[in-house]
C-alpha cells in the first residue's frame, strides 16, 4: 500500500483551491453583475435621466411621471446637480419639442376642418 506524503497532499489541495478561485474570478468577465453593480448602474441612469430632464426644461414632476421605473431620489439628484451646473455656467435649457400623440393629431385635424388625404383626392 502506497502512502502519500502529507506535504504532497497539502500542495495538491492548495493548487485545487487556487484553480477554483481563478475560475470563479472569471465570472466578472462573463458579465455577471453583483447587486452593488446593479444598484450603481440604476443610480447612474436615474441621475442621467434627471439631468436630461433639467436640460430639456422639464419639471421634476414630469420627469417622475415619464420615467416611473427610475428611482426618484436618483432622478432628483441628477436634476438638482444639472440645475446647479446650469445656473453656475449661465446655460440656457434646450426645451424638447413635444411630439403629438396619434390621438392629438387626429383631434387637431378634425378641429381645423381638414379632410383626410384619401377624402381630399376623391372630391
Amino acid at each position: 500500500m502506497e502512502t502519500t506524503h502529507p506535504a504532497m497532499r497539502h500542495t495538491v489541495f492548495t493548487l485545487c483551491i487556487l484553480s477554483a478561485a481563478t475560475l470563479l474570478s472569471g465570472c466578472e468577465a462573463l458579465g455577471i453583475e453583483t447587486a452593488t453593480q446593479v444598484n450603481a448602474k440604476k443610480e447612474a441612469e436615474g441621475k442621467a435621466i434627471g439631468s436630461a430632464c433639467r436640460h430639456a426644461v422639464r419639471s421634476i414632476e414630469d420627469c417622475f411621471g415619464n420615467y416611473p421605473r427610475a428611482g426618484k431620489a436618483a432622478v432628483f439628484a441628477g436634476w438638482r446637480e444639472m440645475d446647479e451646473y446650469m445656473r453656475e455656467n449661465s446655460i440656457v435649457g434646450m426645451p424638447a419639442e413635444p411630439t403629438p400623440s396619434p390621438a392629438q393629431g387626429k383631434a387637431g385635424d378634425a378641429a381645423h376642418g381638414d379632410k383626410p388625404a384619401s377624402a381630399a383626392r376623391t372630391s
